[in-house]
């Protein structure tokens, strides 16, 4: 997709596959723009995503899954919203053939890297909410996972780093961590992400490095649960 085709047939046929006309279609351009295209990508669009859609999936899984306490409800979610599940639901809206990447990245692969797609996705949620508020982007989220199977054994399937953070300060009664990308490094196409884990009440930070942002975030939260672990030994 050209960077000035905000009125192109493909950014409009994407529009049909969301049902959704944006308002300002500049915002859709930019939630499929990777950081190695242009200064105006779409990594503070895909943060908001993020938290569009676990908030959206939350909502589904309370009322599809009603008998569920709350730590097995974030084990369900976690699942959910994992690299693979986005990455397979990017592909099927078409979105590989939209990125805007830089000549490395697109000559890397980075068109079909599972990791790009799932941010991607998140930064069209994410736009889909600046265009038009909360309840367009949970209409979109609810189609996206309407044929994604969701069942109570998805609990079963184990902890990544994050939600075993997440249960741990929640057991306790305490804030959720505030993560935060501290630093990048290398060159666009093969970037690594430096990520803060922070919890206030102990006004302690953990670091951890990953090959995505999510993927930091969820070094950062083992480090942290080490951190915590000594607490308790």
């Amino acid at each position: 997709m050209r960077a000035s085709a905000t009125s192109s047939p493909d950014l409009l046929a994407l529009q049909k596959r969301l049902q959704h006309e944006f308002s300002n279609p500049k915002l859709l351009a930019q939630a499929l723009t990777h950081r190695s295209f242009s200064a105006d990508h779409n990594e503070r669009i895909e943060f908001l995503g993020d938290s569009v859609l676990n908030l959206a999936v939350a909502g589904l899984l309370y009322e599809q899954l009603s008998e569920l306490p709350e730590g097995d409800l974030s084990r369900v979610r976690a699942n959910l919203v994992k690299q693979d599940t986005l990455h397979k639901l990017a592909v099927t809206l078409g979105l590989p053939e939209m990125l805007r990447l830089g000549e490395g990245e697109a000559r890397s692969g980075g068109q079909k890297r599972p990791s790009i797609l799932a941010d991607a996705l998140e930064a069209v949620i994410g736009a889909v909410y600046l265009d038009a508020g909360f309840d367009k982007a949970d209409q979109l989220v609810r189609r996206l996972f309407r044929n994604v199977e969701i069942n109570p054994q998805m609990q079963a399937i184990g902890k990544d780093p994050k939600t075993e953070l997440q249960e741990w300060l929640q057991g306790r009664k305490m804030n959720l961590p505030i993560y935060r990308v501290v630093g990048t490094m290398g060159a666009a196409h093969k970037q690594t992400f430096d990520v803060e884990c922070e919890i206030t009440e102990y006004g302690r930070a953990e670091r951890g490095i990953g090959g995505s942002r999510r993927a930091g975030e969820q070094a950062a939260a083992a480090a942290m649960l080490i951190y915590l672990k000594t607490l308790d030994s």
